[in-house]
């Protein structure tokens, strides 16, 4: 019989008043505010990290990489990400599929979902789907201040 466990991710970055690029999924998208963050707040990563670690019983992305460690300032969060798999696997876990909704009213996401995905599928060597959605103007999310990531993932053993 097959184990099975599923692990939900979240994460939330305000966008930064400076000239950081926006990174999601590893994506960098062009012209657009960076989000404010120790590492460089791809959101993404951030929210399948947490996925994939609480779906293995591993505690959370905070613990592994704290945002109080100056070795993770500016990190690349896609590095992180792929740490995580390894954690996850050396746990004896596989990764069957990771989903996530980016949650924002700009920029865009579909015209670099494409590439997103690919950038997840390749850390995960699994199948990654992403989705944009909008807040509709409701709340911090909704008056543009940020980005808020959705992830869900599914382990076997």
């Amino acid at each position: 019989m097959t184990t099975m466990r599923i692990g939900q991710g979240f994460d939330i970055h305000r966008f930064a008043d400076d000239d950081r690029p926006l990174v999601l999924a590893g994506v960098r998208f062009a012209g657009e505010r960076g989000l404010l963050g120790h590492s460089d707040a791809d959101a993404v990563a951030h929210a399948v990290s947490d996925a994939l670690l609480g779906a293995a019983g591993l505690g959370d992305i905070g613990q592994h990489f704290p945002d109080t460690d100056p070795q993770w300032k500016g990190a690349d969060s896609m590095q992180i990400l792929r740490a995580v798999v390894e954690k996850v696997r050396a746990a004896g876990w596989s990764i069957g599929n990771v989903d996530v909704n980016v949650v924002c009213e700009r920029p865009k996401i579909a015209p670099h979902r494409e590439a997103m995905q690919k950038n997840l599928a390749a850390a995960l060597d699994a199948p990654a789907s992403v989705k944009g959605r909008r807040a509709e103007q409701l709340g911090s999310i909704g008056r543009g201040e940020g980005i808020m990531c959705l992830a869900v993932a599914l382990l076997t053993a």
